[in-house]
């Protein structure tokens, strides 16, 4: 996130609460149908209850790739349902299997969940999806994550950290991150070990990709209006005894522009980037450069930028303020990604069109 994102979304949250109206799905347009399951619970840390909704296309095929959706809204605001036209999209114009998930924020708790928690919640979902989408038809073989903003920032923090993974989280002398949901008498040790939460490619939408700078900036001050909107008093994301200044290395750990990997020490899947080229939020040239050192490392990555659009074009709501419709806005930037899917998993196959 660039040093605009405070002062843009405070007017933008401020119009988006009084504007912003919510559209049907997508049916006149679908392409198949699908069958979908909604609010299925999948962890429940500290009582907290955690659901997605899985969607299967009625294309008839015995298995589907699968693809997990994490919503945006600051990791402070918003649930799945801002999803839900995207999910309905790609279940019903592609063939994937789609869970769009919820994780707690951190205003959730009495204001008390840490950043850390919020990446072991997207790690728990796919290690739940991958024990438990065969019963959905889906193939935990081939797992796909994505997101937009702060939900692009936990799909890339689940292909970068998947693999650091540790039972006390960050509690102990190194910081590696707890799953939310393991299957009984697995540690995260065991899951680490065998690459568990290994998946096979990445769509980040307009992606958070640098925590450090963001709190650096005023992220954790009352400067941010999301604190105001989540009716949470602004605060470390790592609780009060960590601060950015101090503890810089937390912030690090948590931020994907410091920890991609040589492809020599690790491959990364195939990922794919996209950015509205007006996102004064998620600026053009910080995806580039993001995409720009996953090249340098070694590592596959695509850019993508959607002509003319700002932030937050794929959310399932009409903001008048930005001037985006899903209808209008979302659909080009999601034909894009079944293209690259398809490249990637349907290659020399029939596919729906």
């Amino acid at each position: 996130m660039d040093r605009n994102f405070i002062k843009t979304f405070k007017a933008f949250i401020s119009i988006l609460c009084i504007f912003v109206l919510p559209i049907a799905a997508i049916s006149a347009s679908d392409t198949h149908e699908y069958n979908v399951v909604r609010d299925v619970e999948w962890a429940k840390p500290g009582g907290h209850s955690l659901t997605m909704d899985i969607y299967t296309p009625g294309t008839g095929r015995s298995s589907y790739p699968v693809i997990v959706i994490y919503h945006g809204g600051a990791w402070l605001i918003n649930n799945k349902s801002v999803m839900d036209s995207m999910a309905t999209y790609i279940a019903s114009h592609s063939e994937y299997v789609v869970c769009n998930v919820n994780y707690r924020l951190l205003a959730d708790n009495s204001n008390t969940i840490t950043m850390n928690q919020i990446i072991e919640d997207a790690l728990g979902a796919v290690m739940w999806i991958k024990e438990n989408i065969a019963l959905y038809k889906g193939d935990s073989t081939k797992i796909i994550v994505t997101g937009d903003s702060a939900g692009g920032h936990l799909a890339a923090m689940v292909v970068l950290s998947g693999n650091k993974l540790e039972s006390d989280g960050f509690a102990g002398d190194s910081r590696g991150f707890n799953p939310t949901w393991m299957p009984e008498g697995i540690t995260a040790e065991d899951i680490a070990k065998r690459n568990g939460l290994e998946v096979q490619a990445a769509i980040l939408s307009y992606p958070g990709i640098n925590m450090y700078s963001t709190c650096l900036d005023s992220f954790e001050i009352k400067n941010n209006f999301f604190w105001t909107i989540a009716q949470a008093s602004p605060r470390g994301i790592f609780g009060d005894t960590i601060n950015v200044m101090d503890n810089a290395d937390y912030y690090k750990d948590v931020s994907p522009v410091y920890i991609i990997p040589e492809s020599s020490e690790r491959v990364l899947p195939p990922q794919l980037c996209i950015v509205g080229s007006r996102d004064d939020l998620i600026i053009p040239s910080s995806i580039k450069q993001y995409v720009a050192m996953l090249k340098e490392k070694g590592q596959k990555a695509e850019y993508w930028e959607h002509k003319d659009r700002p932030h937050a074009f794929l959310d399932s709501w009409k903001n008048e303020y930005l001037g985006t419709e899903f209808r209008k806005d979302a659909p080009p930037a999601l034909d894009r990604m079944i293209v690259f899917l398809d490249s990637l998993f349907y290659k020399n196959q029939d596919v729906m069109q």
